[in-house]
């Protein structure tokens, strides 16, 4: 399937369609679309999936773009700054995201939530329980706040990240949380109390500004309202 990412800071993805060819999204996720293209949008293998990926950050009902004819193009755009980032599936191979990341995939491409199994990585991981797992065969495409980093580790090869900077990892990454040692890196280092560690063998996919940080940043540039 062929497309293109366009822009630097506000990207967006143009993807041909030929006649046969249909790709989905979460609903509202499009934003032009030209040629002979049929738009259905449902919840995408019945309500209990649908709630279940409303948990993992995305809506209830999905939308699917099918070509009837000729040739057509649907373009995409990210919710805020940042990279959009193909991902190409082999069948059965998956990639776990962080919440509110999938942006379309091909038809043949599904769409799961993900739990973490560890009760620390849970509570502290920066994106809660719940992620989102794709799996192939297809082409997928997520959307990164800020530049995107690739880290591959070898076997028994730890990186420790910042939570809030994880944006995607492959299946065989081991994702644990540690506590931040000594009190005045704890309170003081401003780094918070836990940090994401990450051991390979696999590829890590790290963000350079978590949306936390930036809706942190922009708020405390609000002004703030006085009573009068």
């Amino acid at each position: 399937m062929k497309y293109q990412i366009k822009g630097t800071t506000f990207q967006s993805l143009d993807i041909l369609l030929e006649a046969g060819d249909s790709v989905f999204t979460e609903s509202g996720g499009m934003a032009w679309m030209r040629g002979d293209i049929d738009m259905s949008t449902n919840t995408r293998g019945g309500l209990m999936k649908g709630l279940a990926r409303k948990l993992a950050g995305e809506s209830l009902f999905l939308t699917t773009y099918a070509c009837k004819a000729n040739k057509g193009i649907v373009t995409f755009t990210p919710d805020a700054p940042g990279s959009i980032v193909h991902i190409p599936l082999n069948n059965g191979e998956s990639r776990i995201c962080q919440k509110d990341a999938f942006m379309v995939a091909e038809d043949s491409v599904s769409l799961e939530i993900h739990f973490k199994r560890k009760l620390g990585a849970g509570v502290f991981g920066g994106e809660g329980f719940i992620l989102q797992k794709l799996t192939g065969p297809g082409n997928a495409w997520v959307e990164i706040a800020g530049e995107v980093r690739e880290v591959d580790l070898k076997v028994g090869e730890t990186l420790k990240v910042d939570p809030g900077h994880v944006a995607m990892y492959d299946p065989s990454i081991n994702y644990d949380i540690e506590r931040v040692k000594g009190l005045k890196n704890m309170f003081f280092g401003g780094e918070g109390l836990f940090l994401a560690t990450l051991t390979g063998p696999g590829k890590v996919w790290l963000q350079t500004m978590p949306l936390s940080s930036l809706a942190l940043k922009l708020f405390s540039h609000m002004p703030v309202k006085t009573s009068s």
